[in-house]
């Protein structure tokens, strides 16, 4: 699992020979995008969820009726569609570029309703996007939860001098209350100094952690996503035995036609001159047989040539 930030790249950060690399991290664009890709993912894992959960329950309470089949085709379907939208926020928020699975009816000649729902139930892929559905949501709780309240302590601690004046002035308290007991009477503040200094330093640590916390949350939702949405090894596998099949095809067609090109400007154009040469010196043999000679000579010579050529 790849954590490492890259390097400065001139003209992407105007301070970045000024400022290191684990300072910048927290506010670069990436960290945010991350973020957002997480707390957005609660909600949409909700909504997949629920979606998957009440479709397949329908279709199969309803398989003993003709309406089971459709159902259950709507929800592959509809779990499709939502694996799309996953695949756009991956792609948007991660820069994650998963390939567009097969397509349901690739490879059938047969077409139609019944065909297409046939199509979905016998599809791999159909079914992997319903495990990711059902999988996404415990993960995207935790990750929620752990990232939000990361973050939200980090910035909130590290900023704690500046907004500590608050519980004095309106809550009528020295600091923030780390721990209480009424019963006893015990509370425990962040009151003195050296424990405002204390809280910052911890919230900036927390703030230098937050893009690899980041990073190993985001991994995560990159396998699934990649495994689960993304075509299967063996369609994969296909297409590029498809595209290499393809290229060695147009290329084998490009040599056929440099082949025949070179026969029809170079060994025939030869052979059609040897035949006209050799028709003159049949005629001049009994007129001037040295010319004739000659004649036979320069065909020997185009004869090795164009053999010289078909080799080649």
């Amino acid at each position: 699992m790849a954590t490492a930030y890259r390097p400065y790249e001139p003209g992407a950060d105007p301070g970045g020979r000024l400022v290191p690399a684990a300072l910048r991290a927290p506010f670069q664009a990436r960290v945010w995008r991350e973020f957002l890709y997480v707390v957005t993912s609660l909600p949409m894992a909700v909504l997949t969820f629920a979606y998957a959960v009440v479709m397949m329950a329908l279709g199969v309470g309803l398989l003993i009726t003709f309406l089971g089949v459709p159902v259950l085709g709507a929800a592959l379907a509809g779990c499709r569609a939502l694996g799309v939208v996953e695949r756009a926020r991956a792609r948007a928020l991660l820069g994650l570029a998963v390939a567009e699975p097969e397509p349901v009816l690739a490879g059938t000649g047969r077409r139609g309703p019944v065909a297409w729902v046939g199509a979905l139930l016998r599809s791999g892929t159909s079914w992997r996007h319903v495990i990711y559905a059902l999988i996404r949501l415990p993960w995207a709780v935790f990750s929620f939860v752990f990232a939000v309240v990361f973050t939200v302590s980090g910035w909130s601690f590290a900023t704690y001098p500046l907004w500590r004046w608050v519980f004095p002035r309106y809550l009528d308290e020295p600091g923030l209350e780390i721990f209480g007991d009424d019963g006893r009477g015990f509370h425990f503040y962040l009151d003195t100094p050296f424990e405002t200094v204390a809280t910052c330093a911890v919230g900036v640590l927390l703030l230098l952690l937050t893009p690899w916390v980041m990073r190993a949350l985001t991994s995560v939702d990159r396998i699934m996503v990649a495994g689960l949405l993304g075509p299967s090894r063996l369609a994969s596998r296909v297409r590029e035995l498809e595209s290499d099949r393809g290229t060695v095809v147009d290329t084998a067609a490009a040599d056929l036609r440099r082949i025949e090109r070179d026969l029809h400007d170079g060994a025939q154009a030869r052979l059609v001159a040897l035949a006209m040469d050799l028709g003159l010196a049949k005629e001049k043999l009994e007129e001037d047989p040295e010319a004739a000679a000659r004649m036979v000579d320069e065909a020997h010579g185009e004869v090795k040539l164009a053999l010289q050529e078909l080799r080649d």
